[in-house]
């Protein structure tokens, strides 16, 4: 049974997995230059990645639970639970982690954007999805691609902030 946005949610789980190995590589640039890593370097790569890793299993979760002939509207309510509560986790913890690891809040723009944003649109499709909407893929799939482009505006915000630092 192939469900609503299969193909997009596959090319979606291609791109975010890409993307994760293209910042790991980018990140990977500046100690082959000569440069230190520094504790927002290492905060950053773990960051990144944890966040790719859960918004690329949550691409290909529906058609995983599919697998086992889940009835459509259960599929789209379960992965948004299953996505939405480690995703909602990262999301406002992040502040808090950024700043025990590094010792500075995060700037302006990766709270209003990356957190601010991305947990309001991550909350509301679980909401959505558990009121029974009738576009439950439509919002799921929405919110997984507003979430991978909130992670990918906070690294390049962050990417700038290390490109600047000493090397």
């Amino acid at each position: 049974m192939e469900i609503k946005g299969a193909t997009y949610l596959y090319t979606l789980a291609a791109l975010m997995i890409t993307f994760a190995g293209f910042s790991a590589l980018l990140l990977a640039v500046r100690p082959a230059a000569g440069a230190k890593l520094s504790l927002l370097d290492r905060f950053l790569a773990k960051t990144v990645m944890t966040h790719l890793f859960v918004l690329t299993a949550a691409a290909l979760l529906p058609a995983l639970l599919a697998l086992y002939d889940v009835p459509e509207r259960w599929i789209w309510r379960s992965a948004a639970v299953l996505f939405a509560l480690p995703m909602l986790s990262l999301q406002v913890t992040y502040p808090f982690r950024r700043r025990k690891a590094i010792g500075q809040w995060p700037p302006a723009a990766i709270l209003a954007v990356f957190v601010a944003l991305g947990s309001v649109v991550t909350l509301a499709m679980l909401l959505y999805a558990l009121a029974g909407g009738p576009y439950g893929a439509a919002a799921y799939i929405t919110a997984l691609t507003a979430d991978f482009f909130t992670v990918t505006f906070a690294f390049m915000v962050a990417l700038e902030v290390i490109l600047k630092q000493p090397t």
